[in-house]
């Protein structure tokens, strides 16, 4: 099922996936080209001879290493499906952004425009550098943006200033996502659209442990507790290796009951040659 309602029909867009294959993905950021791991490659490489252009290359062992004599920049701007952002490779291996995430940006703000209701509200738990954020913020939706890493906040804010959207209604916190909500609840706040892309593990700001696993139920209760009386959605988006949209649907529908629930895969997509590669799994609820 497609996570978007329509294709734009000027959208920019500066992000392709080249080649996949043997445990790696190619990819093209606007002007600059990466092979990073991806374990979901098993099969063989369609186009060797793409790899060539590779400005670096990241090893789980290495790190990172230039290639061809090509030098990686510590920092580059990009649109991605309208939305402006700075990445910078980081010792872990991303760039700060997740592509494959990108139709639901499309989705977020597609759904938020078509709301007949002004003043909507809108929640981004384990938020990272915006992108999500930023899709309900174009459309003059308020937004809560909360991150445990002040960097990656830092970042987000940054990504806002690039689409100026500096003067736009965002809430920048920095926080443990549990405890932010237990506050938002016992303050009476509520949400129209709550996303959320918890992490597989993490660590709060002052060391708070979360393992999808064990806390990801727990949640989801808590952002039941702070949806609006008549709210536009709930959107669920996990990286973990073993998560299925099976596993969210019904973890979706055991705490938020009443509702329609859909799912999908997000996947890296490049031109229609070129395979895709599934990279995590998404699950939306509307009432």
């Amino acid at each position: 099922m497609s996570p978007t309602t329509g294709t734009k029909q000027t959208m920019r867009s500066e992000y392709e996936l080249l080649d996949s294959g043997d445990g790696r993905k190619l990819e093209r950021f606007g002007d600059v080209v990466l092979s990073r791991p991806c374990d979901q490659a098993f099969w063989e490489k369609q186009s060797p001879e793409a790899w060539t252009t590779a400005a670096a290359s990241f090893d789980r062992e290495r790190g990172w290493q230039s290639r061809g004599g090509a030098e990686l920049p510590a920092s580059w701007i990009v649109t991605i499906n309208d939305i402006t952002m700075m990445l910078k490779p980081t010792p872990a291996g991303h760039v700060g952004v997740f592509p494959e995430t990108r139709m639901l940006w499309d989705w977020i703000s597609d759904t938020l425009s078509a709301s007949d209701e002004a003043g909507s509200s809108a929640l981004n738990l384990f938020a990272h550098s915006g992108g999500a954020t930023l899709a309900a913020a174009r459309t003059g939706c308020t937004v809560c943006h909360v991150d445990s890493s002040k960097s990656m906040v830092t970042r987000a804010r940054e990504n806002a200033s690039l689409n100026q959207l500096d003067a736009a209604p965002i809430r920048w916190i920095v926080e443990d996502v549990g405890k932010f909500l237990g506050r938002e609840i016992r303050r009476g706040r509520s949400y129209d659209a709550i996303m959320l892309d918890p992490p597989s593990f993490g660590h709060g700001t002052k060391g708070e442990q979360y393992r999808i696993d064990r806390d990801l139920a727990s949640t989801l209760e808590q952002c039941r507790a702070l949806l609006t009386d008549n709210p536009r959605f709930v959107l669920l988006t996990s990286h973990t290796l073993g998560v299925t949209t099976v596993l969210l649907e019904s973890l979706m529908s055991e705490v938020l009951r009443r509702g329609v629930i859909t799912s999908g895969e997000m996947q890296l997509t490049g031109a229609g040659d070129v395979r895709p590669v599934d990279s995590g799994v998404w699950a939306r609820w509307t009432p």
